[in-house]
């Protein structure tokens, strides 16, 4: 039998009244608290940066594909290239490839009889992946493709919509205004409306159809300013990005969006050590707690100490009482925590009771993505530096003195 550990368990579910009891149950609810907030500071901030990339790559793709052309290095205006089969074939060449789809882009104002608004048309062709971006439609449907010459339809922004004061169905004249020659203009057909809530995105994009931009440009039916990858998982854009570079035909390059975009995923990284800080402060406050919890305890069981060494008990036996006692407390605040911070988590994930303002978030509520092995991390984390940390408060039980703890106790 287990001496240490039989004594530790008497004292730690004592149900008798005592200041230790509620030291311990205090230890337990700072534990607790510790535990939930860094479960809730992991799955939120996990959440809030995998919704902010996925709303960049569900309008931009992965990887993008584009002529090596110095203009190409916007995100709007791409220089021109070819269709080209090798590059189509690359989901076939690389499993991690979801979709390869052409695009090009072309900026152009809208006008109606009250007001103007500049947007950047982005014109995809027939068969289209419209899923990525289902969750962003708000009203009406997504563009529909005529089976010869172009589409009069557009999509709008919801803020685009609100400033020209247009609705579903509603007609736009649209302006391209090609350098060195008169504005060249199109009635279209507002088909559907859409949100991001990503501010830049919502004020300057629309969607349209390629062949309209290829008519503007005066592109032949065979060019197109480049082609989106999407990928099955986005932590492997890089890779793929430079495993790709093989197939792509001369005078293309492949980048990842993420070299597009710099300042928004170089924001999203910061949340990192934002992570990192309340981590700290948390298992900080919890290893106090304990580290006081057992001080106090070892002072209100002098008598106790004494007693057992009396009856010769090693100083090691006493030690192993305190650290199994500390430990029963470790297990229960991280047992009790874990349970509090998933249930949050998915009461969020079902009911979204926490909004958020979007101008501000790119989200209207927060968003909790549990990821177990950081969980499972931070169990084991905490129960290794609290353990270790234990160990301070027992030295003194080598300096308790049987005759003096016994005669004054």
């Amino acid at each position: 039998m287990n001496i240490a550990s039989f004594i530790a368990r008497r004292i730690a579910f004592n149900q008798q009244r005592s200041f230790s009891r509620f030291v311990i149950r205090l230890s337990i609810g700072a534990t607790v608290i510790s535990v939930t907030v860094m479960i809730l500071t992991l799955a939120f901030a996990s959440g809030f940066q995998k919704t902010i990339a996925q709303k960049v790559f569900s309008f931009w793709g992965h990887v993008r594909i584009q002529s090596y052309d110095a203009s190409s290095v916007s995100i709007a205006e791409e220089y021109p290239i070819h269709k080209n089969d090798s590059v189509l074939r690359l989901k076939a060449y690389d499993p991690a490839i979801k979709s390869v789809q052409p695009f090009a882009t072309k900026n152009a104002i809208l006008k109606t009889p009250a007001t103007i608004e500049a947007v950047l048309l982005k014109g995809v062709e027939k068969g289209y992946d419209f899923s990525n971006l289902q969750n962003f439609l708000v009203e009406g449907r997504w563009v529909q493709f005529a089976d010869s010459g172009y589409s009069n339809e557009i999509n709008l922004s919801s803020y685009t919509a609100g400033q020209l004061n247009l609705k579903v169905n509603d007609q736009v004249l649209i302006y391209f205004i090609p350098r060195g020659a008169p504005p060249r203009p199109r009635k279209l057909k507002v088909a559907g409306i859409f949100k991001t809530g990503i501010e830049d995105y919502d004020k300057h994009i629309a969607l349209g159809d390629l062949k309209l931009i290829q008519r503007m440009n005066d592109w032949d039916s065979t060019e197109v300013g480049g082609y989106e990858i999407f990928l099955h998982d986005f932590n492997q854009a890089d890779a793929v990005s430079d495993n790709i570079v093989t197939q792509l035909p001369i005078g293309v390059k492949s980048t990842t969006i993420k070299n597009i975009y710099p300042n928004i995923f170089d924001w999203l990284a910061l949340q990192n050590k934002t992570i990192y800080i309340v981590l700290i402060i948390m298992i900080v406050i919890a290893t106090l707690n304990l580290i006081t919890c057992l001080l106090i305890l070892v002072l209100e069981r002098t008598r106790m100490i004494g007693v057992l060494k009396a009856l010769g008990a090693r100083n090691s036996t006493v030690q192993q009482i305190f650290l199994y006692h500390g430990s029963y407390i470790t297990f229960m605040g991280l047992l009790a925590g874990n349970v509090i911070g998933l249930l949050i988590c998915w009461l969020q994930q079902k009911y979204g009771f926490i909004p958020l303002p979007e101008d501000a978030y790119w989200m209207s509520k927060a968003v909790a993505d549990v990821v177990w092995w950081q969980i499972l991390l931070v169990d084991v984390c905490t129960f290794l530096i609290c353990f270790l940390v234990l160990l301070i408060p027992t030295v003194i039980v080598r300096n308790v003195r049987p005759v003096k703890a016994i005669r004054f106790s």
